[in-house]
């Protein structure tokens, strides 16, 4: 069975007892341990015993061209070295998340793999401006040591979002479209569906070209950032979404689609003309 379909416990202890400072992630029946902070606490950070192993790390801050954050991952063999190198020389992280094993079985080809293996993943989602510029090939391991450091992956993406970090997550959607719900307007047509990391939107889905004059700032800058990253691609008379697309909220997803403020669970709409708001109602009463 997929590990994403079984139950598991995440631990989270904060030292400090302050919720927003230092925190340490553990999973169940996992070797590995996370430690996420603020740049703000890294004089606290750097006395911890886990930056003193071979781990693999993420930095991340407000994007420096787009409405997408921006993320730098990297390794070392003794993270701490590395860390204090980015304190002095990049200026956009804010948080940082350092991941380690408890039982120091991770070597510098491990925390290498890893991160080849987040930067492809973040390079596919495309929920980020990537600050490292470019994504390396995998280092070669043996297949058993492949194997170990695929599950050892696997555990920090299911850490992740539990600390809001989903920048490696692309869109979950069944395959089945029976349900999408879809939105048109201005002669384009997108399909897309709620779920509970976000709303989706439908590859092949379409996009108007241009927004309103009276547009937000947010939504022409998250457009023309999907326009770069080739989420959105021109076509003759609109763009086309090339993959599908994980938004976080439905007003954000028709906002991108309509090029101008729109409520989303008003704008989605089921087959049968019911509004996400009214199918939600319904939902929540019966």
């Amino acid at each position: 069975m997929d590990k994403t379909t079984t139950g598991f416990s995440v631990r989270i202890f904060i030292p400090s007892g302050e919720p927003e400072g230092l925190r340490v992630v553990e999973k169940s029946d996992w070797t590995g341990q996370g430690l996420v902070f603020p740049r703000s606490l890294f004089a606290v950070a750097r006395q911890r015993p886990e930056l003193k192993r071979t781990g693999v790390y993420i930095l991340w801050g407000p994007g420096k061209s787009s409405q997408l954050p921006c993320v730098y991952v990297g390794e070392g063999d003794g993270v701490l070295s590395r860390l204090e190198q980015h304190v002095k020389n990049k200026d956009f992280w804010i948080h940082a998340m350092v991941f380690t094993s408890k039982d120091q079985n991770l070597n510098k080809a491990h925390v290498h793999y890893l991160e080849a293996r987040l930067l492809r993943l973040a390079d596919e989602a495309k929920r980020c401006e990537l600050d490292n510029g470019n994504v390396p090939q995998l280092p070669p391991l043996s297949e058993a040591d492949q194997a170990d450091t695929e599950s050892f992956l696997g555990d920090m993406l299911l850490c992740l979002p539990v600390v809001s970090v989903n920048f490696f997550e692309k869109a979950k959607v069944d395959s089945s479209k029976e349900n999408d719900l879809l939105l048109k307007a201005k002669g384009i047509e997108a399909r897309g569906a709620d779920t509970p990391q976000g709303f989706v939107v439908r590859s092949g889905s379409r996009a108007v070209t241009h927004e309103v004059p009276s547009c937000l700032a947010y939504f022409k800058e998250l457009r023309t950032a999907l326009v770069t990253n080739g989420v959105l691609k021109s076509s003759e008379d609109s763009y086309t979404f090339t993959q599908d697309y994980l938004f976080s909220s439905p007003s954000t997803a028709a906002g991108v689609v309509l090029g101008r403020s729109a409520y989303g669970r008003t704008e989605w709409k089921t087959r049968d003309g019911r509004t996400l708001k009214a199918h939600q109602d319904a939902e929540a009463s019966s």
